[in-house]
């Protein structure tokens, strides 16, 4: 059994209401800067620059704008969305820049969201498409969806703890064609995955290696966190979400338990404000970075499994959830469209350290996720949100 914090106020209903609002008007503010081109990973000094729909990343911005055609009904952000989706079409037939297990951030938030809310026939086409990509990523041998790099080679035999958040798009593809082929693939690759990736104290491995001669479990290492054996911030947040999404689509009763003791890692190593830094390693009076998008990433996950536990047990998760959010709003959000064109401050995409191999861009600045995650959050808070996961 989690416990919230006491003392620790939860987000008011009049500052949930506060928060989409604003979150939405941001969204319409960026509009003209980001229909035709897409919004990249991370702010510059508080601001986005505009990219090609070629990051990881991109399916983000949309997801937001479709956030906030829900909240708002205003037709001004179905338009734009709709052009984005054309954009996302484009992109997966022409197979640009794909070669990777990033479908699901791509294609669910920006392509399932739209085909869910308007029909949109090339959302649907370009979601299904996105979904045999992601598949064609499968390794048989060890059972796993291979993040990234050549199928082949030895050193990129292995998946991250984020693809957690990708499977869903091959459940959605799986009701849609009834192609059972897609819906072994992810049951496949989250029983891999939650088999390996969790410590002995249920802290994640950001990366996890499978032995391409055997399919046996190899080690587990980091790219993004601060050291092999310090728990990502963000990875911890992505396994909580993650095993919520699991448990949606396979109802196995030992994944509430891992789902609690993931949880209580990431709560129990939060600082006193609750919004963490970069790695979990790391607490007040570190000077490090945070990552708030972990936060908001958390509470989507609780807001999940609070979906499928006892009254008792989804009011606790409901109300950490509410917890992280205000926490959010309090200390990260933008307030003043002068100061910044993104939704959450104080996220971060990639920090280097002596241990780690990431290259270090988009420290303490707006992320895409970041604000997504949140807004999604905000979204699941005030209403019973049909989610694009």
């Amino acid at each position: 059994m989690l416990n919230s914090f006491p003392g620790k106020p939860r987000i008011a209903p009049a500052e949930l209401a506060e928060a989409l609002d604003a979150a939405s008007d941001q969204v319409k503010r960026n509009l003209g800067q980001f229909t035709y081109r897409c919004q990249n990973h991370s702010s510059i000094h508080g601001f986005y620059p505009a990219c090609r729909n070629d990051q990881w990343t991109c399916g983000f911005w949309p997801g937001e704008i479709w956030l906030a055609y829900e909240h708002t009904g205003d037709p001004a952000f179905r338009n734009s969305a709709e052009i984005l989706v054309d954009s996302f079409l484009y992109r997966i037939e022409n197979k640009i820049a794909v070669d990777h297990h990033d479908m699901g951030f791509l294609y669910s938030p920006s392509c399932v969201s739209a085909y869910m809310l308007t029909g949109n026939s090339h959302a649907h086409t370009a979601a299904l498409l996105a979904a045999d990509q992601l598949a064609s990523r499968y390794q048989p041998k060890g059972k796993f969806i291979q993040a990234w790099g050549a199928m082949d080679t030895k050193e990129n035999y292995r998946y991250i703890i984020d693809c957690l958040l990708n499977v869903p798009l091959l459940y959605w593809a799986a009701g849609e064609n009834k192609n059972t082929v897609l819906k072994d693939i992810a049951d496949s690759h989250i029983k891999t995955c939650l088999a390996n990736s969790f410590r002995s104290d249920y802290s994640t491995y950001h990366t996890f290696f499978m032995s391409p001669e055997t399919g046996e479990p190899d080690h587990g290492a980091t790219c993004q966190g601060y050291k092999d054996d310090s728990s990502w911030a963000r990875g911890q947040a992505w396994a909580v979400y993650g095993i919520a999404l699991a448990y949606k689509y396979v109802p196995d009763s030992k994944y509430i338990k891992l789902f609690e003791q993931a949880a209580a890692y990431f709560l129990q190593r939060l600082p006193s404000d609750l919004v963490p830094y970069w790695d979990l390693i790391f607490t007040d009076g570190s000077g490090e970075p945070r990552d708030s998008s972990s936060a908001s990433i958390a509470a989507c996950g609780f807001l999940e499994m609070a979906k499928y536990t006892d009254k008792k047990q989804a009011a606790e998760y409901r109300g950490i959830a509410s917890q992280l959010i205000k926490a959010v709003y309090d200390t990260c959000a933008v307030k003043d469209p002068f100061a910044s064109n993104g939704l959450v401050l104080h996220g971060t995409y990639s920090k280097k350290s002596p241990y780690n191999t990431c290259t270090p861009e988009g420290v303490d600045e707006c992320v895409s996720w970041g604000d997504y995650f949140y807004m999604e959050a905000l979204t699941r808070l005030a209403v019973n949100w049909r989610p694009y996961w």
